[in-house]
């Protein structure tokens, strides 16, 4: 980037607020403790409230804070309400820039065929994407303010709980290509219904670009109507998948323990698709990505041979080597989410692993409602085909555990701390550990009770 990310003239006129002095604000940032010089620091209420921490934020360098209400420290962007004022300075960071943009949503894999198609567009231009898992009513707007003016690309995720949120997101975004990733149970116990999920999902066209293309997956039973609406408003459609009539097509995929290679087509176009991460899962979010980037404008021999070198991140799939008594254990690090397909994906790369003892460590799957249970007990098939000893974690996951032949039990406790300790002593050398459930289970308790052994 160069030049500043926001002039204070640029900020009085997108969030209609008050603000003294002339500051320069080369970032932006929510969190006091990230704060780097330069910031704007936002001041949003959530469990705790910003504002108690402007001060903080002041100390570690903030150049201004947006408030809404009086508070030690100066320069202050005055606002009637901070995340109304995050908002407007979001749709700001949208409107001044050229980037072209991608949103994606999905039940499964967003962050995922987020950062592979960051990693693949990188090779083309300056890319700004959301970090983490930033795709609500905060994360958004957040993303969009802090995109670089001279960005070429851009891509953005949009998740929700609940039904009516991803459409004002998508509006504000505005992208020229959106992809769904793939539509499951995911939150179906604040939506009722798949067919209420799969229409939440679908809202996300609410806000694509006039001639813009929407990438749908082509295997998945609310394909068609999704894409009938899709065309209906104009929108090119671009199907992945394995099925026959999809544009962008997984023919077929050999996944070994440490990668995946596949041979695809892309409009009719033979392609060798290889990543540096074992599951067919990721070769469909890979697809995803390829699709996108390619209707954004880019080379796709050149985009596949991108993707070769992404590996996951941390809680996605990143391969973790740590130190146990007498030799390595392996740790395939899933705990951000968990979700019933993804969960499954997870369990076949943990069966495709060579060596020592696979070992499953699962923690329940949230936001499911009544349909927990049978999800989890559903489980059951997966766990005995890919692990030679499991353990669990939660109310729900008691349900599968005790369902477990009795050689394949570890341990259950109702927490992810009680049960770090009993992992830690069962692991040993050679053996491959999967750590996976939903983020409210707090799996990464785990994770670090078997880096603390000594990961490098």
């Amino acid at each position: 980037m160069t030049g500043p990310l926001w002039t204070a003239a640029e900020l009085r006129d997108a969030t209609g607020g008050t603000l003294a002095g002339e500051p320069v604000i080369t970032g932006v940032a929510i969190d006091s403790r990230s704060v780097q010089p330069g910031d704007l620091f936002v001041a949003l209420r959530d469990v705790r409230d910003g504002h108690d921490f402007v001060p903080a934020a002041f100390a570690n360098g903030a150049a201004a804070a947006l408030v809404d209400r009086e508070v030690e420290g100066a320069p202050l962007l005055q606002v009637a309400d901070t995340l109304a004022g995050l908002t407007a300075l979001g749709a700001a960071g949208r409107a001044r820039g050229t980037a072209r943009l991608a949103a994606i949503t999905g039940s499964v894999g967003k962050t995922t065929t987020k950062d592979m198609l960051r990693h693949g567009l990188s090779a083309f231009g300056a890319t700004h994407a959301a970090v983490a898992s930033y795709n609500n009513h905060w994360g958004l707007p957040l993303t969009l303010a802090r995109m670089p003016r001279d960005a070429a690309y851009g891509v953005l995720e949009i998740g929700m709980n609940h039904r009516g949120e991803i459409a004002p997101l998508a509006r504000l975004a505005r992208p020229h290509v959106v992809v769904i990733t793939q539509i499951g149970a995911a939150h179906i116990g604040h939506l009722g219904s798949l067919d209420d999920i799969a229409a939440e999902k679908a809202d996300i066209l609410e806000g694509l670009s006039e001639g813009g293309t929407a990438v749908l997956p082509r295997d998945n039973p609310f394909f068609a109507p999704i894409a009938e609406r899709a065309e209906a408003a104009g929108f090119t459609v671009i199907g992945f998948g394995e099925h026959s009539q999809a544009e962008a097509r997984l023919v077929s995929a050999e996944c070994g323990p440490l990668s995946s290679t596949a041979q695809i087509t892309l409009h009719g176009q033979p392609l060798t698709l290889s990543i540096s991460a074992p599951g067919r899962h990721l070769v469909v979010n890979a697809l995803a990505a390829l699709a996108a980037g390619t209707a954004l404008g880019v080379d796709a021999p050149r985009f596949v041979e991108a993707l070769a070198s992404f590996r996951p991140g941390a809680g996605r799939g990143a391969r973790v080597p740590f130190a146990v008594p007498g030799g390595e254990a392996l740790l395939l690090d899933e705990s951000y989410n968990g979700q019933p397909p993804a969960m499954r994906a997870a369990l076949a790369v943990l069966g495709s692993q060579q060596g020592g003892r696979r070992i499953a460590v699962l923690g329940d799957m949230r936001e499911l409602g009544d349909f927990g249970p049978a999800l989890h007990e559903g489980l059951l098939p997966d766990v005995v085909g890919n692990a030679d000893l499991v353990f669990c974690c939660g109310p729900l996951m008691r349900r599968l555990y005790d369902a477990l032949p009795a050689g394949l039990r570890g341990a259950h406790t109702e927490t992810s701390e009680e049960l770090a300790p009993l992992v830690r002593k069962a692991v040993q050398a050679g053996d491959i550990v999967l750590v996976k459930g939903s983020l409210g289970t707090r799996m990464a308790a785990v994770v670090g009770a078997l880096k603390s052994q000594g990961a490098h």
